[in-house]
């Protein structure tokens, strides 16, 4: 029986610079961090990978997870960091706010790209795109 998603994980280039955005300037909590050496089997079967090592820090927001991975071997491909949403793959992850304009300035003053300004819709939802420094999409939602 599936009871939940646990977590979501974006693989990054930077990790310090990841860590930087997620836990310093959007409040993630860091819970816990991991680094691993060519040669560890189960990281190996896992991820379908060979002779891979790395380094992971998990972050929590709210009930929220977030696994973040640098990949230090195999070398990994450098993504399309203004991948367009309708490609295949995870197209976003959405953070909850209590005022997204408020969070929509603050983040923008940080150097945070949007694709827009807070759009508004039908119920009072209220939701904007921004960028991580991968260029993975983070959507503000106010509901």
């Amino acid at each position: 029986m599936i009871r939940g998603i646990h977590h979501t994980a974006i693989s990054t280039e930077n990790l310090e610079r990841s860590l930087r955005f997620y836990r310093d300037l959007l409040g993630f909590e860091e819970r816990s961090s991991y680094s691993w050496e060519v040669g560890t089997e189960g990281l190996d079967r896992i991820t379908g990978l060979k002779d891979s090592s790395g380094r992971l820090v998990m972050l929590k927001a709210g009930k929220a997870s977030l696994e973040l991975f640098q990949y230090t071997t195999p070398k990994p491909k450098t993504g399309e960091p203004m991948r367009p949403v309708c490609d295949h793959g995870i197209t976003h992850i959405c953070l909850k706010v209590t005022d997204i304009y408020a969070e929509y300035e603050r983040l923008k003053a940080a150097g945070v790209p949007f694709h827009c300004p807070p759009q508004e819709f039908e119920g009072g939802l209220r939701v904007t795109y921004g960028r991580d420094p991968d260029g993975n999409v983070v959507e503000l939602m106010e509901v």
